[in-house]
């Protein structure tokens, strides 16, 4: 496919804090979906973004972050790519984050719309995270702002502590039964079992 007939403009953003044992190497592998699809050889050379002002794909050593503020050219099949860079940054990710990904409809005319042909713009959430909690914590998080930007519209901040408390019971249950379905698949604990770190709920922050 060439880059001057690709149907969207897709656009890859979000920040991931990662693991302190992550190396330089380990990042290049995590993102080789996203610059080999760019027709990259390397994260160095794949790094820079169709737009001079986006910074690209950049490692923030100091804070630990990748930080992606990315644009390349493709078609519908970048989504494959999208599935591999999630399961590679669960890998190394420390804590449960939010990828955005927007793709732009690179024939569309804003200004001159012909026939009255509509944009064929599309939005996609991942989530990232070490575990599922993380990953189910960071959804709740982005669930409430959502609501609570809404609803202040009509009510007082005050009163919508009943309906995040409801929200934090959904994603109990959510991860509730998903652990009981992890379960279902290992062998019968012994009686000397204790308490498993991975298996906390999301924290409830109001």
């Amino acid at each position: 496919m060439s880059r001057l007939d690709a149907p969207f403009e897709i656009h890859v953003h979000g920040q991931i804090p990662l693991r302190p044992d992550v190396d330089w190497g380990q990042i290049q592998e995590a993102l080789k979906p996203l610059w080999k699809y760019a027709g990259a050889k390397s994260l160095e050379d794949g790094a820079h973004s169709a737009y001079d002002e986006e910074p690209g794909l950049v490692f923030d050593a100091e804070e630990h972050v990748l930080q992606m503020c990315w644009t390349v050219p493709g078609d519908q099949n970048f989504r494959q790519s999208l599935d591999e860079l999630c399961m590679s940054l669960n890998e190394l990710a420390a804590t449960g984050a939010a990828v955005e990904v927007t793709f732009y409809d690179a024939e569309f005319d804003e200004e001159d719309p012909q026939n009255g042909e509509q944009s064929q713009d599309d939005f996609v959430m991942l989530f990232v995270g070490p575990n599922p909690a993380a990953i189910m914590q960071v959804q709740r998080d982005l669930l409430v702002q959502d609501m609570i930007g809404l609803m202040e519209r009509h009510f007082e901040a005050s009163e919508l502590d009943g309906l995040i408390a409801e929200v934090d019971k959904l994603f109990a249950q959510r991860f509730d039964d998903l652990v009981s379905s992890l379960e279902l698949g290992k062998p019968p604990r012994g009686s000397g079992g204790g308490s498993h770190g991975n298996n906390r709920k999301p924290r409830h922050l109001h």
